[in-house]
This record gives C-alpha cells, structure tokens and sequence, in this order.
C-alpha cells in the first residue's frame, strides 16, 4: 500500500545540499530526532508510515510522506520493496534506518545502495561481519579486544550440551544474528539447557529469522558499558567517549549515562582503545557501538551496535557532537571535522519512558489525553509524544527520552529528579514512577551500578 502526501517540489540550491532529499526508514522519536537534524542542514524529507500513524508526529513533520502498509512491521517498516518504492517516487537521494527495523539488516542497506541511494550508516559489509555474533568475536580476536570464553552452539542438543559443559556453568545463550536482548536465556546448570535451549531459538527466529544461537560464560554482577565510535569514509576512526547501560530489565537498557561513573581512567583508556581496534579492524564507517562487560578492572566484547543507538543523547550532550547530522555527513562522503581526542564537558543521564505498567512491565497501549513534558536548565526530551498522539500496540513502547545534563553526576541527577517530576503522561500507564524511584535513590546516587541493579532494587523496596 503506497500513498504520498503533501509532495514538495526540489528547492532551490539543493546541489549544494549533502543530499538533496532523505528518506527516513522508520517512526516514533528516531524519526523525529533525524528529521531535525535534516532541517539544521536544510535536507528535505521523506517520512513512511503505517496506516495507524497516519498522524503521528514524523509524518506531521516531514516535507513528505508516503504509506507504505498495514500496522503489522512486516507488511510496512519491514517491507523492504515498499520502502525502496517510496524512496523512489519521492526522489530521496538517501535513505536513514534510524534504528531497530532494517538499521542492521545488511541486504537492506545493500538493495538501498544498488538502487542508486545513499546508505546513512556503515557498509553492508561492516554490518555483515560485526552484525553476526560469531563472526564479530573472530573480528574481536583478529583485533585482539578480549572476549568470554564461549562460541557457536551446534544444532544437535548433544553436541550443545558438550560445548556448553566445556565453557562451563553458569552460561548464558544469545542469538547469534541480533541483539537488543532478543534470545538470550542464563542457564544456572545442564539440567536447564534443553528448555532455555528451544525458548532461546525460537525468540531468535521470531525476531532475526534465525534461530542461530551462541554461548558464553556467564559473568554474575558485571556492569554494561559501552562506546561510541564514528568512522568516515578516509579511514579515520575517532571514539567519543563511554556510556554506562547497567540498568537493565531482560536485557533491554532503562537508564544510560556518560561519561561511566567509577571507572578507572585506566579502564577508560583501555576500553577506547579496544573499541577502536575492533573497528578499524573491518574499516568501519559512520557511527557504531561497541559493547562491554566489566568485571573489576577487566573487560569482555559483547556486540557491536552497527548504528546509531538509543541513548546517543547522552553522549551528544557531553561531546557537543550532533551524531545524527555526522551520520549524514559522512555518507554523503565528507570527512569527520572531529580531533582524534573528543573531550567531554559535564555528566549526561538519559532515562527511557515506555508505555508499560511499571509494576508488571505489560505493554499499555492507548492515546494520550495528556502529555506535558519537562524543561528548564540542562534538559532535553526526544520524543513523538503529544496529546492526542496515539502509542499503538504494534511497535516498541518508548515514548519518550528525558535527558539531564550538568556540569558533574551530581547536578546531572538533580536535574533528572527535576525533570521526572515534571513530566505528565495522561491516558497511558507509563514507566515514569519507575524511574523517578531510581534516580532518587542511594545505590543510583553512589553509582552502585551492574546488570543486576533493577532486581536487587525491586526487592530492597519489597523489603
């Protein structure tokens, strides 16, 4: 299904333009987040919607839109000729994933590049070697970044019981194909593993298609951190500093900061390091994020994010880098106007508002009959919330992004604090309790970060 609306007709000086006009291959805030950054560079563009958004945000913001299908993914933001279509009958030069969807998906980016369009984000072939998870530790290891002892789980239940007893227990499984918390299941001993086994493979196929799984040692109390590469298209790679991602539900991130707090400057440097060899290693262009677990002082490869991030916020708000507008520039083949070295200014928090109950984490879909968002000194809100905005069942619940920064950790949640009690979602059962508990909370405060935070947190206020 293919209907554009409001068409708008090549503007003057649109050679002298990165791209004279971009398609952008998603909804909800991401899109609305490269829409503005199109607009700082005077790019026109092209949003694509399902027939529930019609009158979402992105498409109320785009020079153009274009529907490309029913509410399910599969037959709109997944369609891949829909999309390609769209970017056709607009005349859009380029075309930007945002991320989920296709972001990661390396024979769409290569489809976008054979019909003559731009790719905003690495090569597929970048996306190739890194995307999977087997082949990203043999990058880690030619790269020389250290990884947990595991590796691919052969099919037999036999043969995966034996790799499994050779890493040892406890163990954790992961899609190989995917991330964002997607077929992962921790298994505490052998009697566990065929079940997480077939649960593990089969979210895998449902969400990437494959039920290809891998597995790794398993590390009990260790802290998500991550960091921010960005490449261009001469070979320079330069890093912008970490975010700390510890606080998690299944696997799936809920606050996110930089730079990470109670680190080392050693670890630090070290980390940086790491993930700039393992970039440079498959010559990475445009932005990418190579993930981390820390345990003490040491640390292990978990994944590389071949796009731009969620929390990408945090680290504009400390860098003073716009990494969408960069992402634009470099495909459009212009270099980084980066220093090797990016220094940070300040402490930046993020925290992720989802249309979820925040006791039970059920999806709570709806329309907004109230929407009022904070501002003020040191806060930014990316979101496609506005009142009377609906938030369908269909897709990711994030609503919003509240980012706080300040000149140190301290301010930056005091801001935060501010900011959550602010902000007002009517209509919809949302997170924002949830958060507003953990950032005022002592173990946040004194930065008594891991993955295992939300839990012992829920149970300390059991208690």
């Amino acid at each position: 299904m293919l209907g554009v609306e409001r068409p708008v007709a090549a503007r003057a000086g649109d050679t002298a333009r990165p791209f004279g006009r971009i398609l952008i291959a998603n909804r909800g805030e991401i899109a609305v987040r490269i829409i503005r950054a199109c607009r700082d560079l005077d790019i026109p563009t092209v949003a694509v919607f399902s027939t529930v958004d019609r009158d979402a945000l992105h498409v109320r913001l785009a020079d153009e839109a274009v529907c490309v299908g029913p509410p399910a993914p599969a037959g709109s933001y997944l369609h891949q000729r829909n999309l390609l279509s769209a970017a056709n009958i607009t005349g859009a030069e380029a075309v930007h994933p945002g991320y989920g969807f296709l972001a990661e998906n390396a024979d769409f980016a290569a489809a976008v590049e054979q019909c003559g369009l731009a790719w905003i984000g690495p090569s597929p072939s970048s996306i190739r070697a890194l995307g999977d998870k087997n082949e990203a530790r043999e990058v880690a290891v030619a790269a020389d970044v250290p990884l947990l002892p595991g590796g691919p789980l052969p099919e037999s239940l036999a043969e995966a019981a034996q790799v499994a007893d050779d890493v040892g227990y406890p163990l954790m499984l992961k899609a190989a194909a995917g991330g964002g918390g997607r077929g992962m299941r921790a298994v505490r001993d052998r009697d566990d593993l065929e079940a997480a086994l077939d649960a593990a493979a089969s979210e895998a196929r449902a969400a990437f298609g494959s039920g290809e799984l891998i597995v790794e040692r398993l590390v009990a109390k260790p802290r998500h951190i991550e960091v921010q590469i960005f490449g261009d298209s001469f070979g320079r790679t330069v890093g912008l500093g970490e975010r700390d991602c510890s606080i998690q539900r299944r696997h799936q991130k809920l606050v996110e900061e930089a730079p990470a707090p109670a680190i080392s400057a050693e670890l630090r440097r070290s980390l940086a390091a790491a993930a700039l060899r393992l970039a440079k290693r498959v010559g990475y262009a445009n932005a990418g994020t190579v993930e981390f677990l820390v345990e003490g002082d040491r640390f292990y490869f978990l994944e590389m994010n071949t796009r731009i991030q969620v929390e990408h916020p945090v680290t504009e708000s400390v860098t003073g880098v716009d990494l969408v507008k960069l992402q634009i520039l470099a495909a459009a083949g212009e270099p980084l106007g980066l220093p090797d070295s990016t220094s940070t200014s300040g402490h930046a928090i993020e925290c992720r508002i989802n249309a979820e109950d925040p006791e039970t984490f059920a999806p709570s879909p709806g329309t907004l009959s109230g929407y009022r968002p904070p501002s003020g000194p040191g806060i930014r809100v990316d979101s496609h919330g506005f009142e009377g905005a609906s938030m369908p069942p269909h897709y990711d619940s994030l609503v919003a992004k509240v980012i706080a920064h300040g000149a140190d950790r301290a301010e930056a949640i005091s801001r935060m604090v501010r900011a959550l009690r602010e902000f007002e979602v009517d209509g919809i059962r949302t997170t924002l309790p949830l958060m507003r508990r953990i950032v005022e909370s002592r173990p946040f405060a004194e930065a008594e970060l891991d993955t295992g935070f939300l839990d012992r947190f829920e149970r300390q206020e059991e208690a």
